[in-house]
């Protein structure tokens, strides 16, 4: 039997941040990104609200106290 069948494929992905491309696997800590350096960017920019993820614009306006209520 030939070598090449009992091989796998690395799958290879590009990091979001800086679009390095690496192999997704258990000995990378810092997956997806490459790096803790981008790891860290990625997460920075998520506390800037620079990324966000879209919401029900019904409920935009609605604030915690608006949700409050007298018992």
């Amino acid at each position: 039997m030939s070598q090449d069948l009992n091989k796998t494929s690395a799958l290879t992905v590009p990091c979001p941040k800086c679009k390095t491309e690496l192999v997704w696997d258990a000995n990378n800590p810092f997956r997806p990104f490459c790096s803790d350096s981008c790891k860290n960017h990625d997460l920075i920019a998520w506390a800037n609200e620079e990324h966000n993820i879209p919401g029900d614009s019904l409920h935009d306006d609605v604030l915690s106290r608006d949700l409050e209520q007298d018992f």
